[in-house]
């Protein structure tokens, strides 16, 4: 089981989904999608953080790792 709270996940794809119902195998793939890419986002924003010599993530550090996931840069 997952990290994120399925409820949470549901009430995003409902609402995000044009209010139609999600089935519980499509929230289980959604919180699995979702906790990959905030991995992935981690991942990349500590390395720009690690860029900059800091130890703490900052709002610009995910900025860029948006971009970098999105393959703006």
């Amino acid at each position: 089981m997952g990290e994120l709270p399925n409820a949470v996940v549901k009430r995003l794809l409902v609402k995000h989904g044009g209010g139609l119902r999600v089935s519980g195998d499509a929230i289980e793939k959604a919180v699995g999608a979702a906790e990959d890419y905030l991995s992935r986002l981690a991942v990349e924003a500590q390395r720009a953080a690690e860029a900059d010599k800091r130890k703490t993530i900052m709002d610009s550090d995910i900025d860029k790792a948006r971009a970098r996931l999105s393959g703006g840069l």
